[in-house]
């Protein structure tokens, strides 16, 4: 997903369209993981810009999505630039040191 979603609308309020694009960013989060992963893969993963326009969009983990889209809520900003590439993902073996680290805590 490349898209540049506009927050202004006629008929529908500043809250209303927020809301929407949200919910549209969710639903194509969840259409992407439920499509049948490459052999060998462990999960969906996502590589994901934000930004005001597409040249500005800095690459972002995907949950921050939700609460920069509500900061540019809070700046009054009237677009914003959302980039969402799926990729497969694999999970890592955990080394000796962070087990150790996580038995500290």
């Amino acid at each position: 997903m490349k898209k540049t979603f506009e927050l202004t609308h006629p008929k529908i309020k500043l809250a209303r369209r927020v809301d929407a694009v949200k919910h549209e960013i969710k639903k194509y989060l969840k259409r992407e993981r439920n499509k049948t992963l490459p052999a060998g893969a462990d999960f969906w993963d996502f590589d994901c810009k934000f930004g005001n326009t597409e040249a500005e969009a800095q690459p972002v983990h995907v949950s921050q999505l939700n609460k920069l889209i509500d900061q540019t809520q809070l700046e009054n900003r009237t677009s914003f630039y959302v980039e969402i590439l799926a990729k497969e993902g694999y999970r890592q073996a955990r080394t000796d040191a962070e087990d150790a680290f996580d038995d500290e805590e």
